[in-house]
């Protein structure tokens, strides 16, 4: 009996040990790095092969506690470090949204792979929405070539419900704003959006989180008007993301007018002349 009580402090310390060690080892992040960069540099352009590489690896890998290093690798291909440039702690991969091939069929496949992921495991849709605010954010560090592909595929996203459309409120960074990146980038998204739904459905999207009134904040406040929103993107191509823009003016403008008619009656003031002009 009494060595029994001895034993059991050694052997609970040994267990422990064992523990702690496979734990830091299975949760290193250079570790994760390296498994997804080495599984994406085998299956390379074969986005099939990618999805099944993803799909099989949560098993193993935790992707929860790394979610936000599997979205960069996926789509930068390695990890970003603050500002948009690459770390270079760790080799990158070529295999990735960044090196891919700029054009709508491209861009719809890997929106497959971020959906399957997505839908496999559940739990990585709120880090996935955090991740592409984060790369909006980052735009400025992206070449024209890599914020066009990554435009693409937001509007992809946003169209099939991967993403809500509060992702954009990262696009109304001053400095974006400032220096024209963000109209820019706006251009594309809605595009890609609109090639995959109509007006009607990019409007309900944006209003369901209270950006449909936002749009003109993508420009600096001395061009926020509803004139040069409308030239600009009518010039783009988006006549009717203009048009929608010009009637959510009105519509703002109507209700102003109305609850300063209701103020006046509720005070018993003599109703003034509170015509106002819209967009």
């Amino acid at each position: 009996m009494s060595n029994q009580r001895q034993q059991k402090p050694t052997l609970t310390g040994q267990r422990f040990k064992t523990r702690k060690r496979d734990e830091k080892e299975r949760f290193d992040p250079t570790q994760f790095q390296e498994s997804i960069i080495q599984g994406l540099n085998q299956t390379g352009t074969d986005l099939e092969a990618v999805a099944k590489f993803l799909d099989a690896s949560g098993a193993k890998l935790d992707y929860r506690r790394y979610a936000e290093t599997l979205f960069d690798i996926l789509v930068a291909g390695g990890m970003l470090a603050p500002g948009g440039t690459l770390s270079d702690e760790v080799t990158c991969t070529e295999f990735c949204l960044f090196k891919a091939q700029e054009d709508m069929e491209t861009m719809q496949a890997y929106a497959q792979v971020f959906n399957k992921l997505i839908r496999r495991y559940k739990y990585l849709e709120k880090g996935f929405e955090e991740e592409i605010k984060k790369l909006l954010l980052f735009l400025k560090g992206f070449t024209e070539s890599e914020r066009n592909k990554l435009a693409m595929l937001t509007g992809i996203l946003l169209a099939n419900g991967n993403l809500s459309a509060s992702i954009l409120s990262s696009l109304f960074n001053e400095n974006l704003v400032k220096e024209g990146v963000s109209a820019c980038f706006a251009v594309k998204l809605f595009k890609s959006w609109l090639s995959e739904k109509d007006i009607s459905s990019v409007a309900a999207s944006l209003r369901k989180v209270g950006m449909d009134n936002r749009l003109m904040e993508l420009f600096p406040a001395n061009k926020r008007s509803c004139e040069h929103f409308s030239k600009y993107f009518t010039d783009a191509g988006l006549k009717e993301l203009s048009d929608f823009a010009r009637n959510q003016q009105s519509i703002g403008a109507r209700k102003e007018l109305q609850k300063e008619l209701q103020e006046q009656i509720s005070r018993g003031d003599p109703l003034k002349d509170c015509r106002r002009t819209g967009c």
